[in-house]
């Protein structure tokens, strides 16, 4: 059986910052309080009717992992998009980006896993390589939050933490022994899915055709719903149950980890899990200051800046862990 390797990776962020004191303008917050509950300063919103979406912005990071990869569009074998923001309701991005960067008519699948859905389209890539079917899969996580959000008071506890942005990586087959993604680890619980989650629009409640014809201002089913304080008591247990998970699977301790990229949802959530586990500064990764949560880009846009800045190297052990809406967690061990 072969092995993948992240050969490339890219991420896009649109230009226009939001700060805590924009948002102060347009609803009842603060710098102080956003900050002291989520540990965002900043995020980024594309603007209205510019050229940035779900998937011109999955298509430049993607651009960037390819080069980086040293390889041409042509050896793209199949994609994986992971999103909850898709430009249309269908069809999805992965066959935009298959238009965009005129791949040959390979396949592109999309997942809807949320905030765990690009460490999800990391595994499906892992697999399609292991099993010989593929040689590069290029996997991408992009959302567009800004045009969905509440951006009054009343929707404050949610609107203050989403931001929009892209990372992609170019999955590879390798036969260097011990190398590239040793496991991935990926679980559910239904159970709590509407504690956090969109209901409409969608076939099993509200349809546009309810909407439109209710015409309710005070219809919230179509913006994000968020149970914080559930929410982060079953984050910090998760995370911590899919870290070991993957550790103990490839033999190994936490003093393993060179690298914990966590999901940037909330810094609260990385500062407890990086006590919990006793590790230091440099050895995770957070920016969920400047780019708040991008939910399934969250990942690759982190471990995109942290090899750029170095903290990255050979021989590393890289762990990626995300929790999220669903409630779906995933994890998984990379040795670089």
């Amino acid at each position: 059986m072969y092995a993948s390797k992240i050969s490339g990776l890219g991420y896009y962020v649109p230009d226009n910052i939001v700060t805590n004191d924009d948002l102060s303008k347009v609803m009842d917050t603060n710098d102080e309080w956003i900050q002291e509950r989520t540990g965002i300063k900043e995020r980024r919103h594309v603007i209205p009717n510019g050229e940035d979406s779900t998937t011109t912005m999955g298509v430049k990071a993607a651009r960037i992992a390819i080069e980086r990869s040293g390889l041409s569009t042509d050896d793209i074998d199949f994609v994986v998009f992971a999103t909850l923001s898709p430009d249309y309701y269908f069809p999805g991005p992965g066959v935009m980006v298959q238009k965009e960067l005129g791949l040959r008519t390979v396949g592109a699948l999309d997942v809807r896993n949320q905030c765990s859905g690009f460490v999800y389209a990391l595994s499906v890539a892992d697999q399609f390589i292991k099993t010989g079917m593929y040689k590069n899969v290029l996997v991408i996580g992009s959302e567009v939050h800004s045009k969905g959000l509440d951006m009054t008071t009343r929707g404050r506890g949610v609107s203050v933490i989403f931001g929009d942005g892209a990372g992609a990586a170019v999955l590879s087959r390798t036969e260097e022994e011990g190398k590239g993604i040793l496991s991935t680890h990926l679980h559910s619980e239904g159970e709590h899915a509407e504690e956090l989650a969109l209901i409409a629009p969608g076939m099993g409640k509200r349809w546009v055709n309810d909407i439109v014809k209710d015409n309710d201002p005070d219809d919230t089913s179509y913006y994000p719903h968020m149970n914080g304080q559930f929410v982060f008591k079953n984050a910090v247990v998760r995370f911590s149950e899919v870290i070991m998970e993957g550790l103990q699977t490839n033999n190994l301790e936490v003093a393993d980890i060179d690298m914990l990229i966590p999901h940037q949802a909330n810094l609260r959530i990385s500062q407890f899990i990086q006590h919990k586990f006793k590790l230091s500064d440099d050895q995770v990764y957070n920016n969920i200051q400047k780019y708040g949560n991008t939910t399934a880009a969250s990942v690759p846009i982190a471990l995109t800046e942290a090899w750029e800045k170095g903290k990255i190297k050979e021989g590393d052990t890289v762990v990626l862990a995300a929790f999220g809406s669903g409630f779906t967690w995933a994890s998984a061990i990379i040795k670089w």
